[in-house]
């Protein structure tokens, strides 16, 4: 077996499976058919690269289809959206085509389906169908009216279309069996009343079309031939052939049904019903707000559709549901936007730093790096003056080991700029740090273990900072037995901040995309004006979730055990936990790779620098250790330690490397 036919997924080997039976690749046909009762969501976006990806791959059209047989829930606002977020994902579709445009010829062959007695008008209750429908173990019954003659049902189903009976009163049904073992060949109906008006067809119809009547008869007019669809329509299939082989037409592909797993997220909810109840309470903004798993919500929120469609390509395509973990998706923003944003400074909770031996009045155009990763990007100049602001948890007036950032004891190095120690700081009655007082050094012998990021306060442009956090605490918020979703809230999920950025970003516009040094990604928001920016966080530099979510896991495991005996094993330290990751990493999945990559990452931040720096010397033929080891020297220049000729040794050495996962985390650095 080639290496090519080992990596295709499922669909991809019943495709090639067709093809090799005879079905030409000029018949290969696909479509994505969203509803547009809402806005796409991230789940959305793998229905989307499996459709649009086939058509790529088989170089075969791929129809954009709006399944619109729902005027009560369906907006013109929501099929715009649909479209702008497809082509934002960078796919282009053959055919923009509605359900509502074979409205005719659906309601044509509901009528040859009365005629040969395989349809009925049903006039009963709802509730009394359901009572007769029966349940899974249990038969269903006849209906009285489901042996009405063919011409009563052709005159009543007219008279439905024509308007002249009220909603509720009368459904058309397809006539198989109601004591099918499968409940949805149970005499599914059909046909509704419904006067209400569509955003397409306006008031032309009183009756719609149900959507398993529609959905297969749609692939069918299109010549779709695989109509690809996640797992909860599995049941569906039996009917949706059902259907078709009503309707034939010798000259038509017939279409085959495949289900797929869709994508379930933690943390996150995908039902539309529930995002638009976030939406009509005013939890959120709007269906845009970056908080929101919405297409539209991610974009705003500075997501890339380079990240998006790597997250969706590492999920891959399955056959059975599972949740993956944010994280992943999370991760690969940051490793895209690692490549792609411009480096600047900002500070978000700022002290005062006055440098007391740097002359009044003064100022230096500094000059300062882009992005490292990208050497197109050059250089811009940052403004220094004797005043500046820093991170107030970047000082500590004293501090342990492990702190590497300044101290009244200890020196550190502004980012592009000189070597400062703290002297002494001011007070308020409160005893908070208003100004810290420092002098600076142009000695290059001075060895120092970090660098900070600062902002110039003469040249300081203001800026909103809209930090966002999960929108829901719980894993699966809308899976509780006994709790309605809204309860997992995160009352935390928004903070706004004033925060202090270098000039250059005064002319951002919006949806520039940023690294704010130390900080995270930071993407411009629309509401930005002349007058005022404003930034949303896109995502911190590492996952601040991993460890919070350990610590609770601890916290609960330390309760479910307080009455067990202690192990007196000494706690494994985080050094030898990563070693460990990083022997097998070669070994991994790339999905696998990616979560224990963000392991490690989360480790890396109680590692010093006096552990990590014996395994620079880590033997070439064990690569995963030295993966490993990249990754967690990464975390912690981020963090501020100071490079040395050591850390650039190792990393030039991994650059080099033929193994290309290692020199990519080399080359990242």
């Amino acid at each position: 077996m080639s290496e090519e036919t080992k990596s295709l997924n499922f669909i991809e080997h019943i495709i090639e499976e067709d093809l090799a039976k005879g079905m030409s690749r000029d018949d290969l046909r696909f479509r994505f058919p969203p509803e547009p009762n809402g806005y796409l969501h991230i789940g959305h976006t793998k229905a989307i690269g499996i459709s649009f990806g086939l058509g790529e791959k088989y170089n075969a059209p791929v129809n954009l289809r709006f399944d619109d047989t729902n005027p009560i829930k369906e907006e013109q606002e929501y099929v715009d959206a649909i479209k702008e977020d497809v082509a934002w994902l960078g796919y282009t579709w053959e055919n923009e085509v509605y359900s509502s445009d074979y409205f005719q010829q659906l309601y044509d062959w509901a009528v040859q389906l009365i005629k040969e007695g395989k349809a009925y008008v049903d006039s009963q209750s709802s509730e009394a169908m359901a009572e007769q429908k029966g349940t899974p173990t249990q038969p269903g019954v006849d209906g009285p009216y489901r042996n009405r003659s063919v011409e009563e049902n052709l005159d009543l189903f007219e008279r439905m279309k024509n308007g002249e009976f009220d909603e509720g009163s009368h459904v058309l049904r397809a006539k198989i069996d109601m004591a099918h073992t499968n409940m949805l060949m149970r005499d599914p109906i059909m046909y509704r009343i419904l006067k209400k008006y569509h955003h397409r067809t306006g008031y032309d119809w009183c009756i719609y079309p149900m959507y398993d009547w529609t959905h297969g008869e749609s692939d069918y007019i299109e010549s779709i031939s695989h109509s690809l669809c996640s797992l909860e329509f599995k049941p569906h299939r039996e009917l949706y052939d059902w259907f078709l082989d009503q309707v034939v037409d010798d000259g038509k592909i017939r279409p085959k049904q495949r289900e797929f797993a869709r994508l379930n997220l933690s943390y996150t909810i995908m039902s539309k019903r529930k995002l638009l109840k976030l939406v009509e309470e005013n939890i959120v903004s709007g269906w845009d707000d970056p908080r929101m798993p919405t297409i539209s919500g991610l974009r705003r929120r500075g997501y890339t559709p380079n990240a998006i469609k790597k997250f969706i390509e590492t999920v891959g395509v399955a056959r059975r549901d599972n949740i993956i973990d944010v994280a992943l998706l999370e991760f690969c923003i940051r490793e895209d936007l690692n490549k792609t944003a411009p480096r600047v400074m900002a500070v978000l909770d700022p002290v005062k730093l006055v440098i007391t031996n740097y002359p009044e009045g003064k100022e230096e155009w500094l000059e300062a790096e882009n992005n490292q990763e990208d050497d197109s990007a050059g250089f811009r100049k940052v403004p220094f003056s004797r005043e500046l602001y820093i991170e107030r948890d970047d000082f500590k007036e004293q501090a342990g080991k492990k702190f590497f950032r300044l101290t009244l004891d200890q020196e550190v190095r502004l980012k592009n700029a000189y070597i400062v120690k703290a002297e002494s700081v001011v007070k308020d009655d409160a005893g908070n740090i208003l100004e810290i007082h420092a002098t600076y050094s142009e000695d290059p012998n001075i060895k120092v273990r970090s660098t900070i990021h600062w902002v110039s306060i003469k040249h300081a442009v203001k800026a909103e900072v809209r930090e966002y956090d999960r929108l829901f605490m719980h894993e699966s918020p809308d899976t509780h037995p006994e709790k309605d979703f809204m309860e997992f809230l995160n009352p935390e999920s928004l903070k706004v901040v004033t925060a202090y950025v270098e000039p250059s970003l005064r002319d951002a516009e919006v949806n520039d995309r940023f690294q704010f040094q130390r900080l995270g990604y930071f993407s411009v928001d629309k509401d930005t004006t002349s007058d005022k920016l404003v930034f949303n966080k896109t995502v911190g530099l590492r996952d601040s979730w991993a460890k919070e979510s350990k610590a609770a896991g601890k916290t609960a495991n330390q309760t479910q055990n307080q009455s067990k005996p202690k192990n007196n094993r000494p706690q494994r330290k985080p050094i030898d936990i990563i070693q460990q990751l990083g022997k097998k990493y070669t070994n991994l999945p790339e999905e696998k790779q990616l979560t224990t990559k963000a392991e490690i990452q989360e480790l890396a931040k109680k590692v010093t620098y006096d552990e990590l720096e014996p395994w620079f010397k880590t033997a070439a033929k064990k690569v995963g250790t030295r993966i490993a080891t990249m990754i967690t020297l990464k975390t912690l220049l981020e963090m501020g330690l100071e490079r040395n000729e050591e850390i650039d040794a190792f990393i030039t050495a991994g650059k080099e490397d033929k193994n290309q996962i290692l020199a990519a985390e080399a080359t990242a650095i």
